[in-house]
């Protein structure tokens, strides 16, 4: 009995002793860091930095030479239409010859006639307007009903908000026409009326086509001006639009109308923007590297409400996330987990512990992320950025953090 026991207790040492080698000698589980496949809404979007202005901008310059007396106006002043914005005092004008006379009457009709065209613009917005506000209640209305959609509700909102300062700035345009024609006539009558002493010492006030902000000074100090010399600019700071510059690569595939995420303006939460045109014609700009590009510019209109955005003003810096690509209940994974072999996409799956690769079609990539059409199901657990050491059928372990 005692040799019995003995014996079995020999051989279980043995046992585990063997079993304690083979332990040692086993290769480990090699650490990963892994994510979950999920299903949700994929989205690829163009990123891209851009700066804000503002849609009409009036520059206000001189209609005639002489000296020009310093301007009282400062950056951000509120400034009304017919306020005189600076003081010009001619030097004596000769008697006009008939060439120049017939030169400053062509300006006049010129200037008639933009005059004309602009109210025909103001009609056609105001139409518009009115309109866009019609349907709106209709849409309203059939909604109240359950007849119609929210997104057609919110669609018809957006058209309301768009045609009200499409109105606005046809306004704009117009009164600024009128202010050009109101100086034509005025120097005009100037040249048609006799040069004496007393004449060559009036001075002429500039008045200001429009209502708005000061938006820049160019000239500030007395000094003799030209005809045409800019003396400051002029604008509403609530009609705001942001303009980014795009690869044009990356343009092809922007609409007119696709969402865009403003984010990185300064407020606490993001805005939202709709495109409105991509420019037709690139233009080549030298990257930070020192490569050329063709970039294009995308005009993207702000539609959160205004009281969102209040503190931004022109020429502000922003990020834009143009969105160009959505699927609803896509399958997604990080896109570190995607690795090729030959022609086709694979990843590695952990199932009991073990590396396994699957083959899986592509749909996109956008970013951190990509959508895959077949080969995983949500749940599934895949190994983000697999090392040279993960195989299938190897042992894994997840890596901590991961």
């Amino acid at each position: 009995m005692r040799i019995t026991v003995r014996g079995i207790a020999i051989a279980a040492g043995v046992i585990l002793i063997a079993a304690a080698v083979a332990w040692a000698v086993m290769p480990g589980a090699v650490p990963v860091e892994t994510a979950p496949v999920i299903k949700g809404k994929f989205v690829t979007s163009v990123d891209e930095d851009g700066k804000t202005r503002v849609r009409e901008r009036y520059i206000v310059a001189a209609p005639l030479a002489g000296r020009l007396g310093r301007i009282r106006f400062k950056v951000g002043d509120p400034i009304k239409v017919d306020d005189a914005v600076a003081t010009i005092t001619p030097s004596p004008a000769p008697l006009i010859d008939p060439r120049t006379r017939e030169e400053v009457e062509e300006r006049l009709g010129a200037a008639e006639a933009n005059v004309g065209r602009a109210k025909a613009v103001v009609e056609r917005a105001r139409a518009q307007s009115a309109q866009a506000n019609t349907d709106f209640n209709r849409t309203r209305t059939l909604a109240d009903r359950g007849a119609a959609t929210a997104q057609a509700l919110e669609h018809a909102e957006l058209a309301v908000r768009l045609a009200d300062r499409d109105l606005r700035a046809a306004e704009f345009l117009d009164r600024a026409a009128e202010h050009e024609l109101s100086q034509m006539r005025a120097l005009l009558a100037r040249y048609s009326g006799d040069t004496n002493a007393d004449q060559a010492a009036e001075s002429w006030n500039v008045a200001a086509p429009v209502s708005g902000v000061v938006l820049r000074v160019a000239q500030e100090s007395e000094t003799i001006v030209q005809p045409g010399t800019p003396l400051l600019d002029v604008g509403d700071p609530r009609d705001l639009e942001i303009v980014v510059d795009v690869l044009s690569t990356d343009a092809v595939e922007i609409r007119p109308g696709a969402e865009v995420t403003i984010v990185h303006w300064g407020g606490p939460a993001a805005l939202s923007g709709r495109v409105r045109r991509v420019e037709p014609a690139a233009f080549t700009k030298v990257s930070t590297l020192g490569v050329e590009e063709q970039r294009v510019n995308v005009l993207i209109d702000i539609v959160s409400p205004a009281g969102q955005w209040a503190s931004l003003g022109d020429a502000y810096q922003v990020d834009a996330q143009i969105v160009v690509f959505t699927l609803d209940d896509a399958i997604i994974i990080p896109a570190g987990a995607l690795f090729r072999r030959g022609d086709q996409w694979k990843v590695f799956v952990v199932k009991d512990g073990r590396a396994q690769i699957r083959d899986v079609q592509l749909i996109r990539r956008s970013g951190r992320f990509a959508a895959i059409a077949s080969g995983l199901k949500q749940d599934d657990v895949v190994i983000v950025y697999p090392g040279d050491r993960v195989a299938s059928g190897v042992r894994v372990g997840v890596r901590k953090g991961g």
